[in-house]
């Protein structure tokens, strides 16, 4: 029974191995390394991002030192920041970098790193929904921050420094109120000393900043806690001279030690939404509405 059937099983097998000799040499086969680039760079005109990340790597795996090579890689880099892969983009950014460190273009690569970073931490809900970046875990901002300042200090002329610096200031920003929002949930635990360094920290490390004025309220608020009032009215004086209309001062310019301590209302949309779109209930300061004009609204415009 076995012999009957054994000329059908090796003439089957020998077909199979017949395909994937077939199927090899296909794969083995590579067009011109011009052909693979141009292939390349018409998908990313036409963003057809994961076939070009396929054509590149084909590229740099095969034609490691061709005509093509450098500006594949750095092509490599573009296709995978715009698709959606940034931890990918700096990878292959480091790499430029440390191959080609005087190529003429290296300040695209430093400049891809710092702009990867920046966005790493925009997932898609961040993208849909409104949330508050300032709230989140700031270890790719100070990423995206020393990228752009490496790319300031070595190409201060680079066409991408003017757009470095605007995103410098913007990330230098919200890693100050993200020091207050620390020094505010500090004060939530009674942890006064320590929410005194945060705010002096914002005023050493980010001057002005918008969230200075809160940063300086915060060092008020915590000297006074810990009855060291001279070293709050010290403080005060520097808040009450730049920031008159801070609004935990009044019209005599005392500084109210209960303002920290009031809550904010949520409003029904707040609530159902999870306080995605209203001030929620919080202790401590955040007047971005006042100093940051990010946060102010527009003004109404007469019809």
């Amino acid at each position: 029974m076995l012999k009957r059937f054994l000329p059908l099983a090796l003439i089957a097998s020998l077909a199979l191995l017949t395909a994937c000799s077939s199927s090899d040499k296909k794969e083995e086969k590579f067009t011109s390394e011009a052909d693979l680039y141009n292939a390349a760079e018409e998908q990313l005109e036409h963003e057809q991002w994961e076939t070009a990340i396929k054509n590149l790597q084909k590229l740099e795996e095969n034609f490691p030192f061709g005509a093509y090579a450098e500006q594949g890689q750095l092509e490599l880099i573009y296709a995978y920041f715009n698709n959606n892969k940034p931890d990918e983009a700096i990878a292959t950014a480091n790499r430029f970098i440390r191959l080609h460190p005087q190529h003429r273009n290296v300040d695209y690569a430093y400049y891809m790193m710092g702009l990867s970073s920046f966005t790493k931490d925009k997932g898609m809900f961040e993208r849909v929904m409104p949330t508050d970046m300032t709230k989140r875990d700031p270890g790719d901002a100070r990423e995206s921050l020393a990228n752009f300042t490496q790319l300031l200090n070595r190409f201060p002329d680079s066409p991408y420094a003017a757009d470095a610096k605007k995103r410098m200031l913007f990330l230098r920003n919200g890693l100050a109120r993200y020091e207050v929002h620390v020094a505010n949930y500090y004060f939530k635990r009674q942890a006064y000393v320590a929410a005194i360094s945060r705010g002096r920290y914002v005023i050493e490390n980010y001057p002005q900043a918008p969230a200075t004025p809160d940063a300086l309220a915060v060092m008020v608020q915590g000297y006074h806690l810990l009855g060291m009032q001279d070293r709050a009215d010290e403080v005060l004086g520097v808040l009450r001279t730049n920031y008159p209309n801070f609004p935990a001062l009044n019209k005599k310019g005392e500084f109210d030690y209960d303002y920290a301590f009031q809550d904010h209302e949520r409003n029904l949309l707040g609530s159902i939404t999870l306080g995605l779109f209203t001030k929620q209930e919080t202790i401590g300061f955040d007047t971005r509405e006042l100093y940051d004009a990010q946060y102010q609204k527009a003004p109404r415009v007469a019809k």
